[in-house]
């Protein structure tokens, strides 16, 4: 599933707005990572991560690593800070970045 340009301009739009809700620390990408990754995006579907490092390329293999194994898709990623989207099974409108911020339409 691959998101079409018109949704990753509404997500990037969207993404604007936000803050990044998961950080990574000294020891990188953990499981409790990916945990809280996880939750943050069945909670939010559209969310920001920013990952730490100095060397790009561990920095890019992380975030590849991220949304693999979070099965979620990357929409944007400048510098250490990502935009991560990944649909809710149940949306909930007081939680959901795409809900929430509807008023970004186009």
């Amino acid at each position: 599933m691959s998101l079409s340009i018109a949704e990753k301009k509404r997500f990037r739009r969207i993404g604007h707005e936000l803050s990044p809700v998961i950080l990574t620390g000294g020891s990188g990408v953990t499981e409790g990572v990916l945990a809280e990754t996880d939750r943050a995006l069945e909670d939010h579907e559209l969310i920001k991560v920013r990952v730490n490092g100095e060397d790009r390329e561990e920095r890019a293999a992380a975030i590849q690593m991220i949304a693999a194994r979070t099965k979620s898709q990357i929409v944007q990623s400048i510098g250490k800070v990502v935009l991560l989207y990944r649909p809710a099974r149940k949306p909930n409108a007081k939680l959901s970045n795409l809900l929430r911020y509807n008023h970004l339409q186009n």
